[in-house]
């Protein structure tokens, strides 16, 4: 790809390809413009305006975010070698709702194991209203694709999955702690008793009285499920007066409220309960997206050849687990801390950091020695300039064979500039990143402290918040393996989109690593629920077995004198022969 750069903006030409390969960067058909003004053409003839663009980021805020994009084509220009585009399969009907599912730990509410629905009878008591509902929304779907295809499964009712529940003495319908331990602010809510089987939305559930919500709009309240949150603004004037503070540039200093318990980190809990906290971000997620109307699809990668040793282009989970044959214990990969370390060993007051590339040739010389010499500790630190290691660094993040946010949840990522308001992108935002792989996670961790460090320095190094976000939203959002049509579609409509979600992630990193406190208490139950479980299965597993005993015993105990004197008596006749 070439780039041209003008009064009116930058122009970015792709060729087509000739001959039997793709030329340098495996350059893509197509022709198309990107002028900074508020109408663009998008390749396919569209008109596309960007005067309403999301936080107002006008033309030249773009800039640097332009700029990084041509550094990115420039960078695969000068690479030979031929990348794999990773295919995203298109669901069949019913297929995502499946799967959604299986990710959610629900498999045995449908198929050949749904007749044994009490190994989700503990999960599902402790969802909250509207994470019944997006459950019960997807089982139908799928309900109605099997019946179609006329599986012979048992085919459960909804209301038959949730009734169980609604017997049940204690209903924790928005996520917080059991009337035990319940907070004064969260009594108020749960004194309607149990909710109707199909837990409908209905009048009554949305227009509960607003107590709940915090009193002041930055104040984020993790003890509250975001998805009943959403519910009890919608429709009412509090929600549409919150709506509108969606466009302005500043972003607001949420904060958490003091909290007498304190708040529970990732890394805070183990990882059986984390893996239970998946699962609820993800209905909770969901949910939430039911709520205020947008669409929430995993997307789904066909698998692919990969590289299974080196450090650039291949899968963080590979890398991992060959850092740690050297390194137990690290959870980071080696070359990812090392070019962080790199960069920091000089001062990260020099301007124009991260925004100012290193030079093209001697980036790729650096890449290629790396790969030859960082595992046998010969290579040679000295040589490797600030704005050379800040290249790799960024070169790093673009080359993984899926991106660094997940094949499943890149475009929810992107996709949480859509929501309503900030709070709830915000909102979004943390359960995505609860959804997260292990490595994906910690890796984004270590990269968005890093990040947060550099503008520390802004008035020496001139990147601010808004500087760092445009630099490196290209770098995570336009992912190379997703083909021509995601990147370039990206490029025009997603641009100031991502850029944004790139500055909320840096912006709120600390929040965004808090687990709210109600699935916590999610959490908590469902192990208390399987401990009263587990103990009455292990009494009655006793009991079971004590009575075998006895009834042994007692038969014994019935057999008559006769039975024990016969063969005696045939023995002394056969004696007596």
């Amino acid at each position: 790809m070439n780039w041209r750069s003008g009064s009116r903006g930058v122009v970015l030409t792709a060729y087509h390809p000739s001959g039997s390969g793709d030329g340098p960067g495996g350059r893509r058909s197509g022709q198309y413009t990107m002028n900074h003004d508020h109408s663009k053409k998008t390749p396919d003839g569209a008109s596309i305006d960007r005067s309403g663009s999301q936080d107002s980021l006008d033309a030249l805020s773009m800039d640097d975010y332009w700029k990084e994009l041509e550094n990115i084509h420039e960078t695969r220009g000068n690479n030979h070698e031929e990348q794999v585009a990773l295919v995203v399969k298109e669901p069949d009907e019913g297929e995502l709702e499946e799967e959604w599912l299986k990710e959610a730990g629900l498999s045995n509410l449908f198929g050949e194991s749904s007749g044994d629905s009490l190994e989700s009878e503990v999960f599902l008591s402790t969802l909250t209203r509207t994470q019944k509902a997006a459950v019960e929304k997807r089982v139908e779907t799928v309900t109605q694709t099997m019946r179609k295809k006329n599986k012979q499964h048992h085919i459960p009712d909804v209301r038959d999955i949730f009734r169980l529940q609604n017997d049940s003495k204690e209903n924790v319908c928005d996520g917080s702690e059991p009337s035990t331990v319940r907070t004064s602010e969260n009594k108020n809510e749960t004194q309607g008793g149990t909710r109707d089987p199909k837990f409908s939305l209905g009048m009554d559930d949305q227009k509960r009285p607003l107590e709940d919500t915090p009193s002041s709009d930055t104040d984020i309240n993790l003890e509250i499920s975001f998805a009943e949150q959403a519910a009890n603004l919608k429709d009412s004037s509090v929600g549409k007066m919150y709506k509108g503070g969606g466009t302005d540039t500043l972003l607001p200093n949420f904060r958490l409220p003091k909290d007498k318990t304190g708040t529970t980190k990732i890394g805070d809990l183990a990882p059986q309960d984390m893996k239970k906290v998946y699962s609820l971000a993800l209905i909770e997620l969901t949910a939430l997206y039911d709520i205020l109307g947008t669409e929430f699809k995993q997307q789904k990668a066909v698998k692919i050849k990969t590289k299974d040793s080196g450090l650039f282009g291949v899968p963080l989970s590979v890398l991992l687990e060959q850092d740690q044959k050297k390194v137990p214990g690290t959870k980071i990969p080696l070359i990812f801390q090392k070019l962080i370390a790199q960069i920091e060993e000089g001062t990260l007051e020099t301007e124009g950091l991260l925004r100012i590339p290193g030079v093209a040739t001697r980036v790729k010389s650096l890449c290629q020695e790396l790969e030859a010499k960082f595992y046998e500790g010969t290579f040679n630190w000295e040589n490797v300039k600030q704005h050379d290691a800040a290249s790799l660094l960024k070169l790093f993040i673009r080359e993984l064979p899926q991106p660094l946010l997940t094949v499943e949840y890149l475009k929810a990522f992107q996709d949480v500039q859509n929501l309503p308001t900030k709070k709830q992108q915000l909102q979004a935002l943390n359960l995505l990143v609860l959804l997260l792989p292990e490595v994906n996670r910690d890796t984004l961790k270590v990269l968005l402290e890093f990040l947060q460090r550099v503008i520390d320095h802004r008035d020496k190094n001139k990147m601010t918040l808004k500087n760092v976000a445009m630099v490196m939203a290209p770098n995570l959002f336009t992912f190379h393996g997703f083909g021509s049509k995601t990147i370039e579609q990206s490029e025009f409509v997603m641009a100031a989109g991502t850029a944004n979600v790139m500055r909320f992630m840096i912006q709120y990193q600390k929040l965004l690593w808090t687990i709210p406190k109600f699935i916590v208490n999610q959490v908590r139950k469902q192990n208390t629920e399987s401990q009263k479980k587990e103990k009455k299965d292990r009494a009655m597993k006793k009991l079971l077995k004590k009575m075998a005993y006895d009834r042994e015993k007692h038969e014994k105990q019935e057999r008559t004198p006769n039975d024990w004197k016969c063969p005696n008596t045939r023995e002394r006749r056969g004696l007596s022969l």
